[in-house]
């Protein structure tokens, strides 16, 4: 399904997280309710990496769950079949590879697809990729009120 920009950003809105915690700059793609991809650049500036790792920083793999989390969270909460859920949280993770570090100044093209619904309980396989291959893939469960 082709979205306009303005469509993307709308649905990009339903994140809960401030701009501090935000690990997804922009979508690229969504078919609502199914799959979904977006970009992250890493600025240099975000104040994890101070400490991850001071003169070498690199964004830590938990954050790249995190944003396959995140995208995931977008595509369930566009679902056209089901009602945005409240409270929407990572709840699991399973099978999460990290296979490489970003580093300032890469844009991360990051992927999501829901595999599963049961009631208020999403399951979302997802990857993250940089400019020198995968990073991370894990796949995730989302819960909701």
């Amino acid at each position: 399904m082709d979205m306009t920009d303005s469509e993307l950003a709308a649905a990009l809105s339903s994140l809960p997280h401030g701009p501090e915690f935000r690990f997804v700059d922009a979508l690229t793609s969504l078919d609502p309710g199914k799959e979904g991809t977006g970009v992250y650049r890493v600025r240099g500036d975000e104040s994890f990496l101070a400490g991850h790792f001071p003169g070498q920083p690199l964004m830590p793999g938990v954050i790249l769950l995190e944003a396959i989390a995140q995208l995931g969270g977008v595509v369930v909460q566009t679902d056209p079949d089901h009602a945005p859920l409240e409270n929407l949280r990572l709840t699991a993770i399973r099978g999460a590879k990290i296979l490489g570090a970003a580093l300032p100044g890469e844009t991360l093209l990051l992927r999501a697809k829901v595999e599963g619904r049961l009631g208020s309980l999403v399951q979302v396989e997802g990857e993250v990729t940089g400019p020198k291959g995968p990073l991370a893939s894990a796949k995730v469960a989302l819960s909701g009120d």
